[in-house]
């Protein structure tokens, strides 16, 4: 995608010093748009727990090369093997909800265990890494070009008028390598010239959706508008509303679907006013060996980030306090949708429900 015209990924290798990753901090969006330059594993780790990066697929790919950063570190050790394993421990337990983040350091893992010497190891971390984020990357456009027929169908229906999609979160560009999940159909109808209009929840606490999801869209030139997080079931119930779509941070293989908090309540709306409610995931972002949702680890981040706010003012970014200092907060990350309450999943080989034959047909490999 790109910034005031200037096409970027999410993250990639210094243009002259391959051992050094670059990544888009998205801390300082959308007032400022800063490049972070990542040499250690450690500083991987950082970067993922801290949400400098975020999104299932981005948390996917910042872990393969943080693994790479790993191997290289290795081979000045005494333990390449014992390093490794530190290392992948380190950024495993950055995050736990994003099946993502495990499945690129087995990816790693598994591969490097093929290699003898270091310097082959090393070599093998780096060209698995470009491909976890060369995959992300297609895999997202085709996503998106599979969630434009849906986007088809219904501007045909309406009659060339404007297409209100609900999104919920960040589950674009800045959530993957490029495209996106749940806004790459988005992008794809807008590309295609097809009238949309996108409701920006703005996702409290981190604010991903008015911060995040908002300037990218604003920088696509889609119409967008940003809306409370409790105002989903009421545009709902006035019609204003033709398709929910988010993304997904963990889907079992029965149809279950972790995302950020709040998206279950969107989903219990959007089933009451019989308003389609899809999924937009690659299958990098299921998780084979689980089947029912109450299996997925949620995570909980720490309670500051519900009692305060950022915010730019002068040049620069301050914090101010919401709440009580002495009553105490729990801040969930995600929740749990069950199957039911989905319409369909949009994956990078093409639509299907939110049960485990629709999900193995697409995905014959994953079949016990």
């Amino acid at each position: 995608m790109k910034v005031d015209g200037q096409h970027f990924r999410t993250i990639w290798l210094h243009p002259t010093n391959e051992r050094v990753v670059q990544l888009i901090d998205q801390r300082f969006l959308p007032h400022r748009f800063v490049v972070e330059e990542v040499s250690t594993v450690e500083q991987m780790a950082d970067a993922i727990r801290q949400m400098h990066v975020r999104g299932a697929g981005l948390i996917g790919a910042s872990a393969g090369y943080g693994m790479y950063l790993a191997a290289i570190e290795a081979a000045k050790t005494n333990s390449f093997d014992q390093h490794l394993a530190s290392a992948a421990a380190r950024l495993k337990a950055t995050r736990p909800t994003a099946v993502n983040l495990a499945w690129a350091i087995e990816r790693q893992l598994t591969g490097m265990a093929k290699a003898k010497t270091a310097r082959e190891k090393i070599e093998l971390a780096l060209r698995t890494a470009r491909e976890i984020a060369a995959e992300d990357e297609e895999n997202c456009r085709m996503i998106g070009q599979h969630g434009l027929n849906l986007i088809e169908e219904i501007a045909r229906a309406k009659n060339k008028k404007p297409v209100n999609i609900l999104t919920h979160c960040n589950a674009g560009w800045l959530a993957f390598v490029d495209y996106g999940s749940a806004l790459a159909p988005v992008y794809a109808a807008h590309d295609r010239g097809l009238p949309v209009h996108v409701w920006v929840d703005e996702t409290r606490p981190r604010s991903q959706g008015s911060k995040l999801t908002a300037w990218e869209l604003g920088q696509h030139g889609v119409p967008h508008t940003i809306i409370a997080d409790g105002a989903g079931g009421h545009l709902m119930q006035r019609g204003a509303v033709d398709l929910v779509m988010v993304g997904s941070d963990r889907t079992t293989c029965a149809g279950d679907v972790a995302n950020k908090i709040g998206t279950y309540l969107k989903a219990l709306a959007a089933k009451d006013n019989n308003v389609p409610f899809y999924v937009a995931l690659p299958s990098s972002s299921f998780d084979w060996a689980i089947r029912d949702g109450s299996e997925i680890p949620i995570e909980e981040r720490g309670a500051e980030e519900l009692k305060r706010a950022d915010g730019w003012r002068n040049g620069r970014m301050w914090e101010v306090s919401l709440a009580p200092e002495s009553s105490p907060a729990v801040n969930y990350g995600f929740d749990v949708t069950p199957r039911r309450l989905v319409t369909g999943l949009i994956t990078e080989r093409g639509v299907c429900k939110a049960d485990e034959k629709s999900i193995l047909e697409l995905f014959p490999e994953h079949a016990s």
